[in-house]
């Protein structure tokens, strides 16, 4: 979940709770992003594990320290009550935890007792969707409507802000849920995957039968139902081969063993395969990734054999894709 559309959504639900007091307001807007502040920590990070992003920040005891020394400091600069600013302030950085739990990445929300992570995996980390819709908000509550319209012009505002978020995190919910009871009955999938759009999801499985491995994906899309389900096999021991390839199915195998190409973001995401020839005899194997696409292109690792057979170039990037439901008929 993105900054700003985390501390939106912590001034809403303060908004809600004490009302129009702009202390606490700002008190509780302030620590539903003050989490993110770990990333000040990334020297500390590189040493200790604790202090990584969504690490200690990230916790049930990290969010009540902050509240504490926030009560403590607010009502020096703005008064108020230390409980008032407390119970704000904690229920900011609760917030900010419920809300990146709420996506693909994972909270650990025991540390420093226990290293175990929570993630429902309903929307995606940073998604432009929500990040544009707060951004423009921030700016007509903040910049346009402050001091210029009448209070009923701000009230509605928030009005439709609040329906908008909770009929969008509703949705989420209930196409996450429902998923996950149906997933079974569409193929072999383990995996349900968010996108930006919170109408279409990807479902995701990945089975090893002898010595090779086959990835199942289909895409699901509110009201339309499933495209695919479709398939790849790989064979994992094929990066030991040398020599030029012969075929389309070599060129995927081959490249299976650099799909992640030295990077921990590509290990975490869900990628299919698109292989095509190059001439004069080479091959260009691009793996993309399902769920991280914006704008007609997804984050990608190309390989890049020569047609000689000598050792493959590896490429990372966003790239424009095809998905194969575009051009390619159902797996069987």
């Amino acid at each position: 979940m993105d900054l700003i559309t985390h501390v939106l959504v912590t001034y809403l639900v303060t908004l809600g709770v004490v009302g129009f007091q702009p202390q606490y307001l700002a008190a509780g807007a302030l620590a539903g992003g003050l989490p993110d502040a770990d990333a000040l920590l990334y020297p500390l990070g590189r040493r200790f594990e604790i202090f990584q992003h969504r690490g200690i920040t990230h916790s049930f005891l990290g969010v009540t320290i902050i509240a504490i020394a926030g009560a403590l400091i607010a009502p020096l600069l703005l008064p108020g009550s230390f409980l008032l600013y407390f119970a704000v302030m904690e229920m900011g950085g609760l917030l900010h935890i419920g809300l990146d739990a709420f996506t693909n990445f994972s909270v650990p929300p025991l540390l420093p007792f226990s290293r175990q992570r929570i993630c429902y995996d309903a929307d995606r980390a940073v998604n432009f969707f929500t990040l544009v819709v707060s951004v423009v908000s921030m700016y007509v509550l903040l910049g346009v409507e402050r001091n210029q319209v009448a209070i009923q012009g701000e009230w509605a505002s928030i009005a439709v802000l609040g329906v908008f978020f909770g009929a969008y995190f509703a949705i989420r919910v209930a196409t996450r849920a429902w998923l996950g009871r149906a997933k079974s009955r569409f193929g072999p999938f383990d995996h349900i995957v968010p996108t930006e759009n919170p109408f279409t999801w990807f479902l995701y499985g990945e089975r090893r039968a002898g010595d090779r491995v086959s990835l199942h994906f289909a895409r699901y899309r509110t009201g339309r139902g499933i495209s695919g389900p479709y398939a790849l096999t790989v064979d994992p021991a094929a990066a030991t081969r040398a020599g030029p390839i012969a075929s389309e199915q070599e060129a995927i195998d081959r490249s299976y063993a650099h799909r992640h190409a030295r990077g921990r973001f590509f290990e975490d995401t869900y990628l299919f395969a698109r292989a095509e020839p190059t001439p004069p005899g080479g091959w260009q194997i691009t793996w993309y990734s399902i769920e991280f696409v914006n704008f007609g292109r997804s984050a990608s690792v190309q390989v890049l054999f020569p047609p000689d057979g000598g050792a493959p170039e590896v490429h990372r990037g966003f790239r424009r894709v095809r998905m194969p439901w575009a051009d390619r008929p159902p797996a069987t």
